[in-house]
């Protein structure tokens, strides 16, 4: 890749985390358009399902400044018709004549994009940084195509001593307002908000995604609950009408993940306690974390996760710190499964 096709691409995945939680089922891709002087005359990013994908709106947003440029896009262009018509015959129609891409498309329904574009006398790069767009906005996607479940994101809030409730039950708050505010924007980029029964009837969450002002924005992701025994009245905020809400009574977290992939979730934040938590990750069914931790001390109290399982500490599930950031007076640590890193992990395939 050139220089400007290098900018173009990592510009191209910021596209795609900007509409993070709205095109499920389809892949949040971001495409660039550079002219053939390299310079940026389009970008798009996936719309919503029934929406131009990214290509189609870089190329309108580009004209006939697209002939004889290059397409950056971070997933191989789809040569199939569905709701809308396949993003490699228009490439092919504007006139481009390079087209750079980070991640071949997986799917047989798809493929062949690329394929498309080589016929028509295009030059294809296949591959380039695929790595940190497999890791980013597509990551979700991804873990639907190979795994046929959404990718789970736990969150918790804890404080210094790995405590996320008071001896007498109470928790609010532990974290700060930065610290609450980078919680909205993780539920607005996901499809899915979960919780079990324990949390609904303990703290009665809206699960909502708030703006600054505190007023719940337009847009929001499906508030599920667990709940085997039906425990949850009909009075608990979670079903009010602020939001649409599934209640499931699966009998495992494999079992809950198959029914929201079959609502089209495809990323789901997990909000629960420790004992659900505890669940999905001795399932291995966690693929990214996200700790906050506020400086704060109680000796006792509820832990951030329940029973594992675990007797000793070389059996440990162990997780990949990717970034480490202060919220305030708090600290915000995102983490990965080692299944997507290859670094250590429990015997079995554990988070």
């Amino acid at each position: 890749m050139t220089p400007a096709e290098q900018a173009a691409m990592a510009r191209a995945r910021e596209l795609g985390l900007r509409v993070l939680g709205t095109t499920s089922p389809n892949p949040p891709v971001g495409a660039v358009l550079l002219d053939a002087a390299g310079t940026v005359v389009g970008e798009g990013a996936t719309s919503p399902p029934g929406g131009p994908h990214a290509e189609v709106q870089a190329l309108a947003q580009a004209g006939e400044r697209a002939r004889g440029g290059t397409a950056v896009v971070t997933l191989e262009p789809c040569a199939h018709t569905g709701r809308t018509g396949p993003c490699a015959d228009a490439l092919v129609a504007a006139g481009v004549a390079r087209v750079v891409v980070a991640v071949p498309e997986p799917t047989r329904l798809a493929g062949g994009g690329a394929a498309r574009l080589r016929a028509a006398g295009i030059d294809v790069e296949l591959g380039a940084e695929q790595a940190e767009a497999e890791l980013g906005a597509l990551a979700a996607w991804l873990t639907g195509v190979t795994e046929h479940r959404p990718h789970v994101v736990w969150k918790v809030a804890s404080t210094l001593d790995g405590r996320v409730a008071a001896a007498d039950g109470t928790s609010r708050w532990i974290t700060g307002p930065e610290a609450r505010a980078e919680v909205h924007r993780l539920r607005a980029g996901c499809d899915a908000v979960l919780v079990g029964s324990g949390t609904a009837l303990a703290d009665d969450p809206q699960l909502t995604v708030r703006d600054a002002e505190g007023r719940n924005v337009e847009r929001q992701p499906l508030r599920v609950v667990l709940d085997r025994r039906g425990r949850v009245p009909a009075t608990a905020r979670v079903h009010d009408d602020a939001a649409p809400t599934h209640v499931s009574r699966a009998a495992d977290p494999a079992a809950l993940l198959a029914e929201l992939h079959d609502r089209d979730v495809r990323r789901v934040l997990l909000e629960g306690g420790p004992t659900l938590a505890a669940a999905f990750l001795a399932a291995g069914l966690v693929d990214e974390a996200v700790v906050h931790v506020a400086p704060q001390l109680l000796g006792a109290g509820t832990p951030l996760v329940g029973d594992l399982g675990i007797s000793t500490i070389t059996s440990a599930l162990h997780l990949h710190v990717t970034d480490v950031t202060r919220l305030g007076g708090d600290v915000q640590i995102r983490l990965r499964s080692t299944r997507h890193t290859g670094g250590p992990g429990p015997t079995g395939g554990g988070s």
